[in-house]
């Protein structure tokens, strides 16, 4: 029974999210009006906006235009309950699962929103910053000083990265948004879950900007939305992030 309320909590909670995804960069409010269709403005009735269910049997179209509907709101909803479900299960109902849901769907609108318009809303990221700041008072698996250090690693090394960047071409390689969402990741994950993010994302960042280079005939300098890389490295380190840290080092172990 749990595990159902959790699939359906994190289904709507995932409604909520493609609200804040759609909403917040064009500075509208996400509490009103009620929603309706990006293309001809029709009101959304209720039946209609049933997470994923409607999407699909209104086959990805708007009732009243016909005109169709992003793949992108199925795929937020979905990826919230499942995501929400895998914390569930590692966490069980606890209040280190109530915090990681939050971390968990601030990435989630986080990434969506940088992937879509390559911006990092302060909106968002100062207070992720604030939240895992003051939950770092709570928690029992990482003390503060932890808490400190994550922060400002993932924050200080971007902060060099993007200031050493700007020295040699005189322009920005890197955006400040990525730098402040960093310092909410570094907070909630502590310094080795940051250093894994970094690495992980680094590493999915490149293998697609030479995807992008080799295959779609891109120039070094296409930007890239690192944001939407730090942010499933960050939550691949919340879940996982202590076994891929076991297992790598259990390759250089020595045998006996």
């Amino acid at each position: 029974m749990e595990t159902i309320i959790v699939i359906l909590f994190g289904l709507v909670w995932g409604s909520f999210l493609n609200v804040v995804v759609y909403r917040l960069p064009q500075g509208k409010s996400i509490i009103k009006p009620a929603s309706s269709c990006p293309h001809c403005g029709t009101r959304i009735n209720w039946y209609d906006n049933i997470p994923l269910l409607s999407y699909l049997l209104l086959k990805g179209k708007c009732r009243a235009c016909r005109r169709p509907i992003s793949i992108i709101y199925p795929i937020i909803e979905a990826l919230t309950a499942a995501l929400l479900l895998i914390l569930y299960y590692h966490y069980s109902l606890s209040l280190h699962f109530l915090a990681a849901a939050l971390f968990t769907s601030a990435l989630i609108t986080l990434g969506f929103i940088d992937f879509k318009h390559q911006i990092l809303p302060d909106h968002l990221t100062i207070p992720l910053f604030l939240l895992s700041l003051i939950y770092g008072f709570l928690r029992s698996d990482l003390n503060l000083k932890e808490v400190l250090l994550g922060a400002f690693f993932g924050s200080g090394f971007l902060f060099l990265i993007y200031v050493g960047y700007f020295l040699i071409r005189k322009k920005e390689g890197l955006g400040t948004g990525d730098i402040i969402l960093m310092l909410g990741i570094g907070s909630f994950l502590g310094l080795k879950g940051t250093i894994l993010t970094l690495i992980l994302a680094t590493f999915a960042g490149a293998l697609v900007g030479l995807f992008l280079l080799l295959g779609q005939k891109k120039e070094w300098q296409t930007a890239l939305p690192f944001g939407s890389f730090l942010t499933p490295a960050a939550f691949i380190s919340l879940v996982w992030g202590e076994k891929i840290i076991v297992w790598y080092f259990s390759l250089f172990s020595l045998p006996g």
